[in-house]
């Protein structure tokens, strides 16, 4: 029971991270930064239907919402640092 836990922890951490990441990326129009962090909160907001006791939507909607914001952030910050090192 715990390792998924921890998992999730883990998953939650690193896309609060590359969210914030890619939300302060300069150089970018402001939809393309502000759509990995508009998925987290998404994902936050299903999690919170799990204290409504309704788990179902939560679990259909936060993981995918999750995952989608890491690599969409993930995607914008290797872009940026390839166009960084261009120009170097």
């Amino acid at each position: 029971m715990l390792l998924p836990l921890a998992l999730l922890a883990v998953l939650f951490i690193l896309a609060v991270r590359y969210t914030l990441t890619a939300a302060r990326l300069p150089g970018l129009p402001r939809w393309r930064r502000l759509l990995p962090l508009a998925l987290l909160l998404a994902a936050t907001g299903a999690s919170l239907l799990r204290v409504a006791d309704l788990p179902e939507p939560a679990r259909l909607i936060a993981f995918p919402c999750n995952v989608a914001a890491i690599a969409l952030a993930g995607r914008e910050i290797r872009a940026n640092r390839a166009r960084t090192a261009a120009t170097d």
